[in-house]
């Protein structure tokens, strides 16, 4: 049972431990008008608010400009799908906008072009969307990788109608100059007959526009960026490669940006090989993307595991008809080296001070969620469906952590989809603001102010030899003699 009174904001500071920065969220998703994109500082402080800004996500450039989207379509006809992509300054004054992907023409709505964007888009000079080290985004020019959809027929995976995943390449003008589609390369992707039979009877549909598969579930995409494999004559990781994750398929993989064939790939399947298991079974993971140049694990795979519900497979107790057959009630943040598939460094439930299987599930997201390197080699982490930020250290402590005290759905959760720490010179328009320490409290300690004490009365345990468990209590045994 989860609590019903507890802190939010920052609840853990230790400025001396932390990479210290503003961090950039979406308070209440799909709710832009009740909250937008908001800028914080280390002690929960709003630095700005963007509101009607509605993040997926919401993403800082130098200089005080931020990207996101100004609405959503019709939940009726569409999944997840945006009207457009735009860059606002410091005021909200759209400087940048595409939304030339698709003209809808949706039942009882005008005609509208949209640009169909969900969960990532990347713009040149940075390949992550997070803080890099000399590889800034570019703020007046550029172009601008975006993940979309796209509804298509592919009888190679199901007879029913599918709402695909795409990758485009936008200009700063608007033209389209590069696209890639998801079902295209079905076949490169190593589903068993199972899984296969199971995509076809019902490839993840959802309940809009008559019913669409939305088979795969793309939620993260990012290039790779410069990186030590790819300058040591490994050409799968070139840089202008773009990898993904598929949620629904519990498939990470990285496409080739000249040819579009699949280049790497873990996943569907962890068991193959010595190595997979290792890595263990990968389920609705989110934001796998390879650290960057110039931060601590460079070249590694960073991922936030979701644990939760995903996959196509043989039926099973958990899972009757084969949908979703993969379970797991706990997440876990894994850092992986691509080449061996060898776990570097990660963050579990056990890492987070619980027992498993006990209480394993105190560390869990089956949803949304994300992590990002940071500089000084902590780890910012997004447990987003309970609207938990936190930074952790290489020894997984944590040092700062912040509960998003926004509601969205009717006031029914506080999730946050994805956040991100930036340096404080990106945001010229303010100053650096003051870090005040928020050391731990004491849970066993801590207590609501007004509530009434009074000094506990103290008894002795009786020996042991004089207990015994009778039924569900136990009871005193008179003195037994030598």
């Amino acid at each position: 049972m989860a609590s019903t009174v507890y802190p939010t904001e920052t609840t853990i500071y230790d400025p001396e431990r932390c990479w210290n920065g503003f961090t950039i969220f979406q308070p209440s998703m799909n709710q832009p008008e009740k909250a937008g994109a908001m800028l914080i500082d280390m002690n929960g402080n709003i630095i700005n608010q963007w509101q009607r800004l509605d993040g997926f996500p919401n993403k800082i450039l130098p200089g005080g400009y931020v990207m996101g989207g100004t609405g959503i379509r019709n939940t009726r006809y569409g999944f997840q799908d945006m009207l457009d992509l735009v860059q606002v300054d410091w005021e909200g004054n759209i400087i940048w906008k595409f939304n030339e992907y698709e003209l809808i023409e949706d039942p009882d709505e005008k005609p509208t072009w949209m640009a169909r964007q969900h969960h990532d888009y990347q713009r040149e000079g940075n390949p992550v969307g997070y803080y890099v080290p000399g590889m800034a985004p570019l703020v007046d020019k550029g172009n601008t990788l975006i993940l979309c959809h796209k509804n298509l027929r592919n009888p190679r995976i199901s007879e029913e109608p599918l709402l695909d995943d795409t990758v485009i390449e936008v200009t700063w003008a608007g033209e389209i100059v590069w696209e890639w589609v998801c079902s295209d390369h079905f076949d490169e992707m190593g589903f068993s007959e199972e899984a296969k039979k199971t995509l076809a009877r019902s490839p993840g549909m959802r309940n809009v526009g008559g019913g669409m598969g939305d088979w795969m579930h793309i939620n993260s995409m990012s290039t790779l960026g410069p990186n030590r494999w790819f300058d040591n004559g490994d050409e799968r990781f070139h840089p202008d490669n773009i990898i993904w994750d598929g949620r629904q398929t519990n498939i990470i993989a990285i496409t080739d940006k000249k040819t579009g064939k699949i280049a790497w790939q873990v996943g569907p399947e962890y068991t193959a090989k010595e190595a997979l298991r290792n890595l263990g079974q990968i389920i609705g993971q989110h934001h796998a993307h390879m650290i960057p140049k110039g931060l601590p694990g460079e070249g590694n795979i960073l991922v936030y595991d979701n644990g939760g519900w995903a996959g196509y497979g043989a039926p099973n107790p958990g899972a009757p008809t084969g949908i979703n057959n993969a379970l797991r009630d706990y997440s876990r943040v894994l850092e992986f080296d691509p080449t061996t598939l060898e776990i570097i460094w990660q963050y579990t439930p056990r890492e987070a001070g619980f027992i498993v299987p006990l209480n394993a599930y105190m560390f869990y997201s089956g949803f949304i969620s994300s992590a990002q390197r940071l500089p000084n080699g902590n780890t910012l982490i997004t447990e987003g469906a309970g609207g938990r930020i936190f930074e952790v250290t290489q020894e997984h402590e944590i040092v700062w952590e912040y509960i998003n005290p926004y509601r969205g759905m009717e006031g029914k959760i506080n999730m946050v989809y994805r956040a991100y720490r930036l340096p404080y010179e990106w945001i010229p328009q303010v100053t650096r603001p003051e870090e005040r320490a928020i050391p731990r409290l004491d849970n066993s300690q801590f207590r609501v102010p007004g509530s009434p004490r009074r000094k506990a009365r103290k008894v002795t345990a009786v020996k042991s030899s004089r207990r015994k468990f009778y039924g569900s209590q136990y009871c005193v045994l008179p003195q037994e003699k030598d």
